[in-house]
């Protein structure tokens, strides 16, 4: 393999880094404002944490069909067809005049999202240098990193000056930046869809629960999973959390102070990953994030919030790239994206009912902060699902 074969920064590393980023902001920006948005239209936080997840409970819907038509369409087609789904759903949101409305929004723009994630991750893991893939991974999911840190700082700042209307207006931007990104990433050398007995195989070979899911990934994905919830219960409701405890400016740093710990410790990890293996990366995040949510719901204030943001990087943050360079390189070429998606169903599975179940923990003695009580308690049952499934 020549140095040029292990060039991470290439024209088609940043054009899939621009997708990722672009569509991630969508994501982080409405997910962000959407449950406020939501109750001021009247909902109880039950249902505005419904609001909020029913789009990642459309992605999953997406996400189980993707693997199969990735392999079966092509990977460029898929990722235009869903990109374009995407970017239109942006525009219902600006027609929005009540709650069940918005649901049914949510939840095309969510079926647009899955796929699209899906075949963004799919074309990444065939451009990104095998040996350095760890570490390549690692750059490229900073998209998500930067997305998280500046898509709930640019929502907030436009909801609370311009209203909801300028967060669908970013996101509607962010949208249609992700699809011309992605509309001129080169994937013809590893398309299925330029390869006429690769989707002949995949049309003969597998039936039955390997249409949808790759067996060897749900470990992995099944933990992962945990962690998610973990981190959507600060997603979804640190902005109602904030006013509770009067911790409106402290909440207001969260997720830059996530971002800058992640761009300095994800590509490290990746380097730690890719020389000393999978399980130190997975055990410390898990615990690290688990201690970060009992602080916030014990004692929250500056520092304990500030504590939160580090904890969160290095849990789920870092995690989520760990185990997907985990399941995507320890899969063969032809079932990863299968792979990818049965990864990606099983976060968004507790992505997306996860909002409305915490919010069901909402009560009078203790408010928001049994969400963050109970969210640190299922991250830390992560742990031992961790080391069996990562046992040599």
């Amino acid at each position: 393999m020549n140095n040029q074969d292990e060039k991470i920064f290439t024209k088609s590393f940043f054009l899939v880094f621009g997708a990722l980023l672009f569509s991630a902001l969508v994501m982080y920006a409405l997910m962000s404002t959407v449950t406020e948005y939501a109750t001021s239209l009247g909902s109880t936080a039950t249902i505005a944490g419904l609001v909020s997840g029913i789009y990642i409970f459309g992605g999953l819907c997406s996400r189980i069909y993707s693997g199969n038509a990735l392999e079966r369409i092509g990977w460029r087609k898929t990722a235009l067809i869903f990109m374009s789904i995407h970017f239109l759903a942006c525009l219902l949101y600006f027609i929005v005049s009540d709650v069940n409305l918005l649901l049914i929004v949510r939840f095309v723009h969510g079926i647009g999202f899955g796929a699209t994630a899906n075949a963004i991750v799919t074309i990444a893991s065939a451009v990104l240098p095998k040996k350095r893939f760890g570490e390549a991974f690692g750059y490229f999911m900073m998209g998500t990193t930067i997305a998280v840190g500046l898509g709930p700082y640019i929502s907030g700042f436009l909801y609370d000056n311009y209203g909801p209307v300028g967060c669908f207006s970013a996101a509607s931007i962010f949208s249609a930046l992700a699809l011309i990104f992605i509309y001129f990433v080169d994937v013809s050398k590893f398309d299925p869809a330029n390869n006429p007995q690769r989707v002949k195989d995949v049309k003969a070979s597998y039936s039955g629960i390997e249409k949808v899911f790759e067996i060897s990934a749900i470990p992995v994905s099944f933990f992962t999973a945990l962690t998610s919830l973990g981190y959507v219960s600060i997603l979804s409701f640190y902005r109602l959390y904030a006013v509770e405890v009067n911790l409106v400016q402290a909440f207001s740093w969260f997720f830059l102070i996530y971002s800058i710990v992640l761009i300095l410790t994800r590509p490290l990890a990746g380097k730690i990953q890719d020389k000393h293996g999978d399980r130190i990366i997975c055990v410390v995040g898990i615990l690290a994030q688990s201690i970060g949510l009992f602080l916030i719901a014990y004692m929250p204030s500056y520092l304990t919030v500030f504590i939160c943001a580090i904890c969160a990087a290095l849990g789920f943050g870092t995690l989520n790239s760990a185990c997907t360079t985990i399941v995507t390189r320890n899969t063969p070429e032809h079932r990863r994206s299968y792979a990818v998606s049965t990864f990606f169903i099983f976060c968004d599975a507790t992505m997306g009912f996860g909002p409305a179940l915490l919010g069901s923990f909402v009560s009078m003695s203790f408010g928001y902060a049994s969400v963050y009580y109970i969210s640190s308690i299922i991250t830390f049952l992560a742990l031992p699902i961790c080391l069996i499934s990562l046992k040599k």
